[in-house]
């Protein structure tokens, strides 16, 4: 960034630097820019102006400049726990996930009886990941005396990934003693386990919906709560109300706009041709990446832990990466070309640098394993690009049945992800969009894209497993039969549900409430996908 003076910029670095901070935190970032580039122009090998630098730097997206000033921050005070752990946090966000890693491990061995230390190392590891690893850290820190019930929330969602259930529970007990409104913490105790007639949170849910919440999107949570409990015992009319009343609530909350995130989808179609496909481009030829893509709640999960108990297969989660580093390369593309839309600009783009940078990511995340899966289901987006990116990579789309498919989405609580889910006729609006591009990349790349159908996936489990195997030419291997087995971390919505064994019980769940879902059937029968 140019630095530039202002007044006051030679004042002592120790109170201008907590000046910067409470801009930031007011909300102020122009302020705090112009404030911090005063600073750093002053005084810049002092570390603690480097700290402001690497926060502003960070607010204004500026992820070089952010590590450049975590590493003066560094230089001037190695060692630092609190300055490793933030170079960590940058590390993170740059993808570089090994060498965050072993930054946050070591600030933590530094520092043991630091109860944020350790906190913040606990976080570096969640968001690597690694839930898994992340749960000794923030076990430290509530043994080092650190009581604020957020630590105990990120502890049982990291509990809650790593199948720690009932560990989880005490930690969310811990949370609504102290925030009796915690809407997320209402959700996920209620997702721990399946509710019975003995053991429930009805009464204690409702009571807690009667009091004062903090925001609408507490009481959301809360009527997504009780939705799925009430599921649970079988009193139907009970759920399907508290849902939609969740929904509701959910949807007006939220600034999204459907129509145009559709649009954008359906403009893969014109862009990503018969034509353009079947046109040379050179990729990246690394081998080793498994795609499992598709709606969310369609069996990716399942499939995902039936691959990787095969032994050769490690599971990278759900990563934003590819999408994320396609957009960073579509924009550089446009920089060059203005007049082209970013999606156009696409088309423009090194592919093979697109796929050398996301695997150098992604292996990080899957650390030890020839072969990893990243089961991020919006994926489907990019099989075209995919496929350019990564020639050698595997894709298999998980289908189900439109209502039920619909149906599991709709009852779900996501956490600051597909918000089309929260209205009927925009979730079936959105399925058939979708299915459409699914239908397009399957007419241009035939061959490319193993399609699995979730019912026949939990009905004809190893004749399904040994499709799947084959396509990525993989050994068979009889553990994937059993995927509830496999040890790992699950980092996802159904992280409970997928360590069951393999069974039928969610087909044809929708019809459960079919009364209720008239909406979504009627307009996914208007956009072809459904028998009128």
């Amino acid at each position: 960034m140019q630095e530039t003076g202002t007044q006051g910029a030679g004042t002592a670095p120790g109170s201008a630097v907590a000046q910067g901070f409470t801009l930031l935190q007011q909300g102020k970032l122009a302020e705090a820019t112009q404030h911090c580039r005063a600073l750093v122009l002053a005084h810049p090998a002092d570390p603690q102006v480097m700290m402001l630098a690497c926060e502003v730097r960070l607010a204004n997206g500026d992820l070089a400049g952010a590590s450049e000033a975590a590493d003066a921050a560094l230089a001037g005070m190695p060692g630092n726990a609190a300055v490793m752990l933030k170079k960590a946090h940058v590390l993170v966000l740059q993808r570089e996930r090994a060498e965050a890693r072993q930054l946050a491990s070591a600030a933590a061995a530094l520092a043991p009886g630091d109860g944020r230390s350790q906190w913040a190392a606990g976080k570096i590891f969640a968001n690597c990941g690694d839930a898994a690893a992340a749960c000794p850290y923030y076990e430290a820190a509530i043994a080092a005396g650190m009581t604020h019930w957020a630590l105990n929330f990120d502890l049982a969602s990291a509990q809650f990934f790593a199948g720690q259930f009932d560990a989880a529970d005490r930690n969310l007990a811990r949370v609504l003693a102290h925030v009796p409104g915690h809407g997320q913490a209402m959700y996920l105790r209620s997702v721990l386990r399946r509710q019975t007639r003995n053991d429930n949170h009805v009464a204690d849910l409702q009571a807690r919906l009667q009091g004062k919440l903090a925001s609408p999107a507490d009481a959301a949570a809360g009527l997504y709560a009780l939705a799925k409990e009430f599921e649970d015992l079988g009193e139907d009319a009970a759920s399907f109300k508290a849902l939609s009343d969740g929904a509701a609530l959910k949807r007006r909350a939220l600034n999204y706009d459907a129509a145009a995130e559709r649009a954008s989808i359906d403009g893969l179609r014109s862009l990503y041709t018969a034509e353009v496909m079947a046109r040379p481009t050179p990729g990246h030829e690394e081998e080793g990446a498994i795609f499992i893509v598709g709606m969310p709640r369609t069996g990716t999960t399942l499939a995902e832990r039936m691959l990787a108990s095969q032994g050769e297969v490690g599971s990278a989660g759900e990563l934003l990466d590819f999408g994320q580093l396609l957009a960073l390369a579509a924009q550089e593309a446009q920089a060059a070309q203005p007049h082209l839309s970013v999606a156009e600009a696409s088309l423009g783009i090194d592919f093979a640098a697109l796929g050398r940078r996301y695997m150098h990511a992604a292996r990080q995340a899957a650390p030890g394993k020839r072969y990893f899966i990243d089961k991020m289901p919006i994926n489907f987006m990019y099989c075209g690009i995919l496929r350019k990116a990564l020639p050698k990579a595997r894709i298999i789309h998980l289908v189900r049945d439109p209502m039920d498919t619909c149906y599991a989405v709709f009852k779900t609580l996501f956490y600051q992800a597909y918000p089309f889910s929260y209205d009927q006729a925009e979730l079936a609006a959105y399925y058939a969009t979708y299915r459409r591009l699914m239908q397009h990349w399957q007419a241009v790349m035939p061959g490319a894209i193993l399609d699995v159908r979730y019912e026949d996936l939990v009905t004809d489990t190893e004749a399904q497993a040994r499709r799947m195997l084959d396509f990525c030419g993989l050994a068979w291997n009889p553990a994937v039969l059993d995927p509830s087995a496999h040890p790992g971390a699950i980092v996802s919505a159904s992280a409970a549900q997928v360590r069951e064994p393999v069974h039928a019980g969610s087909v044809g769940k929708w019809r459960r409430h079919e009364a209720g879902l008239k909406p979504l059937r009627d307009r996914l029968a208007a956009e072809g996908f459904l028998a009128s």
